[in-house]
């Protein structure tokens, strides 16, 4: 059975996004570059929700973004995505498929018969989902130093309380702080 992970990172005051859907204020440097490449050099299923995907996909498989962090491009192309969506009808990124209907469902299929762990990037649509139905098993959460005043929370719309163990933590010169969390 796979594990299901959050890989994201959010602004000290906890958006994922701006309300333009803006991510350009991550504080992304070379260590936090390394250790997204380190993640995603360990074989992990990439999920997606529709918005997340369509961003990434503009950006991951660009030369831009290949000469900006050669490796963690290098893993975001060569890995395997999956996007939860009902609306996308063609995921064009190499080595994605869709899937649509009854996610929670084929993700708990995906669980127990993969031998990959899942991580979910951005997409808090879907980690609400995932995590009110109890699928989520880490969290890794990247604060940047940072507050944004508004955007979009990871669990906007949770409808309960989601109860975490602080596993590990690490601070980057950056001064962004990595928050490592099991579903407890």
């Amino acid at each position: 059975m796979s594990k299901l992970s959050v890989f994201n990172f959010i602004s000290l005051d906890g958006y994922y996004k701006d309300l333009n859907n803006g991510i350009d204020w991550h504080q992304h440097g070379q260590e936090e570059g390394e250790f997204s490449a380190k993640n995603l050099g360990q074989d992990n299923i990439l999920l997606f929700g529709r918005i997340t995907y369509q961003m990434m996909a503009s950006w991951w498989p660009t030369q831009n973004a290949i000469d900006a962090m050669p490796e963690v491009a290098k893993g975001m192309n060569n890995a395997e995505k999956i996007v939860c969506s009902n609306t996308l009808q063609i995921a064009d990124w190499q080595n994605t498929r869709i899937i649509s209907g009854d996610i929670v469902t084929k993700l708990k299929e995906l669980k127990k018969n993969s031998s990959k762990g899942i991580t979910i990037l951005g997409s808090g649509n879907l980690c609400t989902q995932l995590a009110g139905a109890g699928l989520i098993d880490h969290y890794q959460i990247m604060i940047d130093p940072i507050a944004i005043g508004n955007g979009s929370s990871i669990f906007n719309g949770i409808q309960q309380q989601l109860k975490l163990k602080l596993t590990d933590t690490r601070s980057f010169k950056s001064g962004t702080v990595l928050l490592s969390y099991e579903a407890i």
